[in-house]
């Protein structure tokens, strides 16, 4: 599997440029996890590298399948500069690990919570997964492989994660956009959320 992880890392790298940073943690039990920063401009981004190299699989499966099963990776867009958005490199190996540890299928419309601040006084403790294929497109692998799709991570305050619980992330994503947010801003407060 090192050499999809080699082709995920060629991708990041053709549409991202050279990474400035690159961290690595090991969880018992899992795959090494790395998180790679990318930064352009006044904007960082973390992108994880090793998630795909297993396919998620479902949990109530008795037995997981070595081959077939999407494939992701997590992305995280923030201004640089604003906070100490570089400590969220472990809580991003974290979420990046749930596949492995918890037996999640990480999907766009789906909530992963840390239950505690993605970085030192950040707001959010929680992140939206989005669709893919916007920033970094979808990498095909061999058959029978699923494509890696690489899925934007959307923070959350406590208040916009329990909204999303009720309403759904098509209606968070919505709000989000009438009232012009920046989900980049690490220091944002919650969208109205009348």
């Amino acid at each position: 599997m090192g050499d999809a992880l080699a082709r995920v890392e060629a991708r990041l790298r053709t549409t991202l440029g050279e990474p400035d940073a690159r961290a690595a943690v090991t969880f018992l039990g899992t795959d090494r996890m790395e998180v790679l920063r990318f930064v352009d401009g006044d904007i960082v981004r973390y992108v994880t590298l090793g998630m795909s190299a297993q396919p998620m699989a479902d949990p109530t499966a008795v037995l997981a399948d070595p081959v077939k099963g999407p494939r992701a990776e997590l992305v995280l867009s923030v201004r640089a500069g604003l906070a100490d958005t570089d400590k969220v490199l472990r809580p991003l190996a974290v979420l990046a690990a749930s596949p492995q540890v918890e037996g999640v299928i990480v999907a766009p419309g789906a909530s992963l919570d840390l239950g505690e601040p993605l970085w030192p006084g950040a707001p959010f403790s929680s992140v939206l997964v989005a669709e893919s294929g916007g920033l970094v497109e979808d990498l095909e692998l061999d058959d029978p492989m699923d494509p890696v799709r690489f899925l934007p991570l959307l923070p959350m305050t406590p208040n916009e994660a329990a909204w999303k619980r009720v309403k759904g992330a098509q209606e968070l994503q919505e709000r989000w956009l009438s009232h012009g947010t920046d989900l980049r801003d690490p220091l944002r407060a919650s969208v109205p959320l009348d």
